[in-house]
């Protein structure tokens, strides 16, 4: 149902009495990806981080509970932004294994409270919006940092977040080319067949062989649906990951790895990495020479310098060390840091890096916005939640996530 109310709007005092709350809207992931656009993400998640260097948000770090074994996880992330003003917490659970039962790894809700009046506002699916938002920041790590004329981009792994970061990047950069690699040989085929029907349904071709000639779109200026002008794009199965990089002009990675399966000597100059998939500080994707040598940013220090693996690994050996987080995304977005001026990519020769861990500010900015859209538009396509109790909906089998 949906609560006639603007969010934080106080209930008026009616006959000495105080009105029923507004109803609590439940959304589950056909909701989410029906309401939330890979362009309305965006714009919320770029709000979300320009608060928080604004110092206008509330971004404790996220509590991480490691259950026995070791493998399994259960994470809680509040946060609060002022403005647009969205109050809440992500609760995500993280199992693994549950991709040999045929089960999402990632299950969890994000709750949205009202600012003023502390009232539950939403519950909604945490997978489809962590997926959508986590790939809304690559897409601006990659605006602010790949070159204009990025065309050739590889993403390593073949789950949720794969699927994101093609439909998030293919709005931002004019890619023609893209390749996928998974440990799973299945997953990539897979992914790659779903990847060109989606497109061909669209109006765009996935070719076998590589067009050529003709003036290329910047990705500026895209669609509210985030999709960028039509043109012809390959897309195909790497068998290994040095095959799917090489000579790459934006790397994605978003595997479920502990270790690294991106090799520094694999990266050309001139590209930009978004690293995705570790969130843990014993973990990484990207060996220590990735790090080293390229220009580094973050979504936040403070998460990286307590989270982070990819950096903290590479700290511990001696190779980096806290300066060589050069900013955040926020600070790049602001065009200024507390301490000077941050600058992003100086030359079409540097490499660059963007380590994601993934904000519940961009959860919340998320979901307030989703919020505000279905209010718009009415209650069109979405599925009431019989009682509180039952969970958000999941998606159907497939690849696992490997996000937070």
């Amino acid at each position: 149902m949906i609560p006639p109310e603007a969010p934080g709007k106080t209930p008026r005092p009616i006959g000495g009495e105080m009105e029923r709350p507004p109803s609590v809207l439940f959304l589950d992931r056909e909701a989410v990806e029906a309401h939330l656009s890979p362009a309305l993400c965006l714009e919320a998640v770029e709000g979300a981080f320009r608060s928080l260097v604004q110092g206008q948000a509330i971004q404790p770090l996220r509590t991480l509970l490691t259950l026995p074994g070791g493998r399994d996880h259960f994470l809680v992330m509040p946060a609060h932004v002022a403005r647009p003003a969205a109050l809440g917490a992500k609760l995500l659970s993280l199992f693994p294994g549950n991709h040999d039962q045929g089960l999402p790894s990632h299950q969890g809700v994000i709750l949205l409270f009202d600012t003023e009046t502390g009232g539950l506002r939403a519950v909604v699916d945490a997978e489809s919006v962590t997926s959508l938002r986590t790939a809304a920041a690559s897409a601006l790590a990659t605006r602010l940092l790949a070159r204009e004329d990025s065309m050739d981009l590889a993403i390593l792994g073949a789950g949720v977040q794969a699927r994101s970061h093609l439909e998030a990047l293919l709005a931002v950069r004019p890619i023609r080319r893209v390749r996928v690699w998974s440990r799973t040989a299945d997953h990539a085929r897979a992914f790659v067949a779903e990847a060109r029907a989606r497109l061909e349904a669209r109006g765009r071709s996935a070719p076998l062989e590589r067009p050529s000639g003709g003036s290329m779109p910047t990705g500026q200026g895209a669609p509210r649906g985030g999709l960028p002008p039509m043109r012809e794009i390959e897309i195909v199965v790497a068998p290994d990951p040095e095959s799917a990089v090489r000579d790459a002009d934006v790397i994605c990675t978003v595997t479920a790895s502990p270790t690294p399966i991106l090799k520094g000597e694999w990266i050309a100059p001139g590209t930009h990495v978004n690293a995705v998939g570790a969130y843990t500080p014993d973990t990484r994707e990207l060996d220590t020479l990735a790090i080293q040598q390229a220009r580094f940013y973050v979504d936040r220090r403070e998460s990286a310098m307590a989270e982070a693996g990819d950096f903290l690994i590479p700290r511990e050996e001696g190779a980096v060390d806290d300066a060589h987080i050069l900013g955040e995304l926020g600070e790049l977005l602001e065009g200024a840091a507390v301490q000077g001026r941050v600058q992003g990519r100086t030359s079409p020769g540097d490499r660059t890096v963007f380590k994601s861990l993934g904000l519940a500010v961009q959860d919340l900015a998320a979901v307030a916005a989703l919020v505000r859209e279905i209010q718009a538009v009415g209650t069109k396509g979405i599925v009431p939640t019989p009682a509180p109790s039952t969970p958000a909906s999941t998606p159907p089998p497939g690849p696992p996530d490997t996000r937070r």
